[in-house]
């Protein structure tokens, strides 16, 4: 189960987590990217933070919905209409809901990622945020499926992501900038991997840290 305040706590994390790695970010977009994901990132974030307060009484739907137009209005590049997307169809899936169980938190995160695979064009190991984002969802999935605790299943989650970040660096990029690059983007870590990783590690640690009253 997560609440309204979870997820409020999530989203103001998350800023926090990210402008923590925003040179790491960064760093890692500079050989393959634009060097611009984790500035570009911290900035949307910032976004989302200073829209919470306008938003504290509405339901997690419309928290999510408007915390994805904060993204897309205030990041340019793939990073803001993506993780706007991933978070305005998140909000759509879990609409009207004050809470939410360990089913409406794989279908507001399935969601997401289908909103990132439909305007990014993505699949699988085309060394993007997806390979992060759709094995943590499917060990998600089971997890929930097999009984586990959401704590317990956020960590199976949370874990998946980490992998798939990692089965980053291997990859030859086939989608944005970093495919440009051919052969010489083999060997570095998806930003948006990376920083989708930490969008997943903070939601397990926010709700294992932060249980309901």
């Amino acid at each position: 189960m997560m609440t309204k305040s979870q997820v409020l706590k999530w989203l103001e994390a998350t800023a926090a987590v990210i402008e923590e790695n925003r040179q790491y970010l960064t760093d890692l977009d500079s050989p393959i990217g634009d060097a611009d994901h984790g500035t570009n990132m911290d900035r949307g974030f910032k976004k989302i933070v200073s829209k919470l307060p306008g938003v504290e009484e509405e339901d997690i739907g419309a928290i999510l919905k408007t915390s994805g137009m904060a993204l897309i209005t205030s990041v340019g590049g793939a990073g803001g209409p993506l993780y706007g997307t991933l978070l305005m169809d998140a909000g759509k899936a879990v609409a009207g809901k004050d809470e939410l169980s360990d089913d409406d938190l794989v279908a507001l995160l399935d969601a997401g990622l289908k909103g990132v695979i439909r305007i990014g064009k993505t699949n699988l190991e085309d060394k993007t945020m997806v390979d992060a984002l759709y094995p943590a969802i499917e060990a998600l999935k089971e997890a929930v499926a097999d009984g586990k605790d959401t704590v317990e299943a956020l960590h199976l989650m949370t874990e998946a992501a980490h992998e798939g970040m990692k089965a980053t660096i291997p990859m030859l990029a086939r989608k944005g900038r970093a495919s440009y690059l051919g052969e010489r983007s083999i060997g570095h870590q998806d930003p948006g991997a990376t920083s989708s990783y930490l969008l997943l590690k903070t939601l397990m640690e926010t709700v294992e840290s932060n249980p309901p009253a």
